[in-house]
């Protein structure tokens, strides 16, 4: 996980995980859809998925959509009159009552039918927990806008939901692309040449200093290379062999020990969690109850994220603490209803393992031997490693991000330092030849380049087995994502943290693997353009992939400028002397505000960073974060009856800091 610098313009159609906020209008209630259902807009210009449980009626020009918690959280389709987009998208605000305070237009590259998108951000009160944002799509001359006013928490805790929506937002009578029944080109060296080409462009595009990919193809390793260098100012190249931590990536790896383990007969994926490892506890007794071991890292438990512990307390954290920390956790939805990230259940997942392997050792080193001697070493794994001196010695890529004047620079691992107490959850280094070896691993179905088989293929391929929807023919498993939505399967999986990011894939049908290693937090961008040339190449798709890139090249960067401009740099003088020295959270420990030549800067422990002022629009302030290695994370001051207090939050928590005196 990283902590977002700055808001995205291109956030999809109906939800954006920024904080954002206004006032809403009472709504009449319409009955909730019984079953998943297509939506026609009034002017019968575009088509939507409503899924079950949710609530439309049309309201003049628009269909106006509801979650099922009915709290005032709304969007709205709208097919305009107006032919200029900016008129199309102020008339669709009226729709909801509202007129919310603009801070920037970004454009996104055609796709799904539509010949023009425009997504739209807004300066709202970090307070105000909503998100609210526009987009607009053309087809021919006409313009639908979506307008959404929703509750932070709900566009949360339903983002994949509101991604469906998304995904399934198109011009009516539209038909999508397919490459169903196509068989996958030979990737021959003019299309690897291709290949090449583009992820330079994009890694200049996005500044990222190094970029490693590999790609297998029946059976052999048609690619493997670097592009830049693993340290910017220094001349080392990036090549196959350069060590970049691979975040979540290390999830499916964890899932894999887990597998071996029902293998060999020592776990039962249907096992009840708690009976395998007894002191398994959430703060749910119910939940506990449910939880099966298949469940542990499927994201389908209606556990929420709740990552703050590990990202404000990750150096004081061990093993223990972290399933320790299970028992404060509470669900949000129904068990099996939504899509929910949770990190703290995939490290118990490994943990667990481990102690099924190796049982009664601490709980990091049982499983750390359960990854070295059941995924590792058989699969000639030799540089991955959870060893973070080992890692950053050698050939191993430095993390980078941009500082508040857009310069690229090397950032300090202090907040990736704190994954080490969840590792099974993200803290793995790897290299692109390792992780082809496992790509062609689950490529071929358990056997090993040399004919041997290393697992079978049931508790293998039931790591695969869909248990919670992301999307339209998207599902996610056992730390795996199962995409059909294209007409081919497609397995992968992203891993994210500050300054590394990273993809692995592999389409079982067409034997054809790849995984993408970056050492820049602009390297998110590069991973589903990457995606996408490769099938565009492979099946004869249409051209997306290069427009993709340049139109979020641009509209980052205009994003970056637009939130720069919300700051005051440097702070405003009296709100930062008027902060306390030390503020407590029970949670989240202890934030330190020091003060230093006109600047003040807060210390969590876990990380350090300058802070600058942002004025709310309701006239609250909040304190930014601008060093790289923790850019953009937000605290809102909060006093209370004569008490200095600091608001941090997430999607779904609030956590209060408290003056200590």
């Amino acid at each position: 996980m990283q902590i977002p610098f700055k808001p995205t313009a291109l956030a999809i159609a109906l939800a954006c995980l920024v904080p954002a906020g206004l006032a809403f209008a009472a709504e009449p209630q319409a009955a909730p859809a019984a079953a998943e259902t297509t939506v026609t807009t009034p002017g019968g210009r575009a088509t939507f998925l409503l899924p079950q449980g949710w609530a439309s009626r049309v309201q003049g020009n628009a269909v106006i959509v509801t979650p099922p918690e009915a709290d005032g959280s709304r969007s709205a389709f709208v097919d305009t009159t107006a032919t200029d987009v900016d008129a199309a998208v102020a008339e669709a605000w009226k729709v909801l009552g509202l007129d919310p305070k603009f801070l920037l237009a970004t454009d996104a590259a055609p796709r799904d039918g539509w010949d023009q998108r425009r997504f739209y951000d807004y300066d709202i009160p970090a307070n105000a927990k909503r998100v609210v944002n526009a987009s607009a799509f053309r087809k021919g001359k006409a313009w639908t806008v979506v307008v959404a006013d929703v509750d932070q928490a709900i566009a949360e805790k339903r983002a994949s939901q509101y991604g469906k929506i998304a995904q399934r937002f198109q011009p009516a009578g539209y038909a999508r692309e397919t490459f169903a029944g196509r068989a996958a080109h030979k990737l021959d060296a003019a299309k690897l040449a291709q290949v090449a080409d583009f992820i330079e462009r994009m890694r200049q595009q996005f500044e990222v200093p190094g970029v490693a990919i590999g790609i297998v193809q029946d059976g052999k390793v048609v690619m493997s290379r670097g592009f830049g260098v693993r340290e910017l100012g220094k001349p080392a190249p990036v090549d196959g062999d350069t060590r970049f931590m691979i975040a979540s990536n290390t999830k499916a790896l964890t899932t894999l020990m887990l597998a071996k383990l029902v293998d060999a007969g020592k776990l039962d994926w249907n096992a009840r969690a708690e009976d395998v490892y007894p002191a398994f506890k959430l703060g749910d007794a119910a939940t506990t109850d449910k939880v099966l071991v298949k469940h542990l890292i499927c994201a389908c438990t209606g556990l929420p994220r709740q990552d703050m512990e590990w990202l404000f307390e990750g150096e004081k954290q061990t093993p223990e603490t972290v399933m320790s920390t299970l028992g404060t956790m509470q669900p949000t939805s129904g068990f099996g209803e939504l899509f929910q990230y949770s990190n703290p259940m995939a490290a118990a997942a490994g943990y667990i393992g481990g102690q099924v392997a190796y049982p009664g050792g601490e709980l990091g080193a049982s499983y750390d031997k359960a990854m070295q001697a059941l995924v590792f070493d058989p699969l000639g794994m030799r540089n991955t490693t959870f060893d973070y001196a080992k890692a950053q010695t050698g050939n191993y890529a430095a993390p980078h991000g941009f500082d508040i004047d857009h310069k690229v620079e090397v950032m300090d691992m202090g907040l990736n330092d704190t994954i080490v107490a969840s590792r099974p959850a993200g803290a793995a280094w790897g290299t692109v030849n390792d992780l082809l070896r496992y790509v062609q691993m689950e490529i071929d179905r358990g056997v090993l380049p040399d004919g041997t088989r290393y697992i079978g293929e049931a508790a293998l391929l039931q790591r695969r087995e869909p248990q919670i929807a992301l999307g339209v023919d998207r599902n996610y498993a056992m730390a795996l994502m199962v995409d059909k939505s294209d007409g081919v399967t497609v397995v992968d999986h992203g891993g994210d943290m500050g300054g590394f990011h990273s993809n692995m894939m592999w389409w079982p049908e067409q034997k054809v693997g790849a995984v993408i290693l970056t050492n820049a937090d602009e390297g998110v961008y590069l991973r589903g353009p990457f995606k996408r040339r490769l099938m565009e190449l492979m099946f004869d798709g249409e051209a997306q992939a290069q427009a993709t890139a340049d139109a979020n090249a641009k509209a980052n960067r205009e994003g970056f400028d637009a939130f720069r401009k919300l700051l005051q740099i440097p702070g405003d003088a009296a709100a930062l002397a008027a902060l306390a020295p030390r503020y407590r959270n029970d949670a989240l420990g202890d934030i330190v505000v020091s003060r230093r030549d006109g600047k003040a800067r807060i210390d969590v422990g876990a990380f350090s960073s300058e802070i600058v002022t942002q004025p709310q629009p309701d006239g609250s302030m909040a304190f930014v974060t601008i060093d790289p290695v923790a850019a953009g994370f937000q605290l809102v001051r909060a006093d209370k009856d004569g008490m200095r207090k600091l608001v941090v939050r997430d999607g779904q928590h609030e956590y209060v800091f408290d003056e200590v005196k």
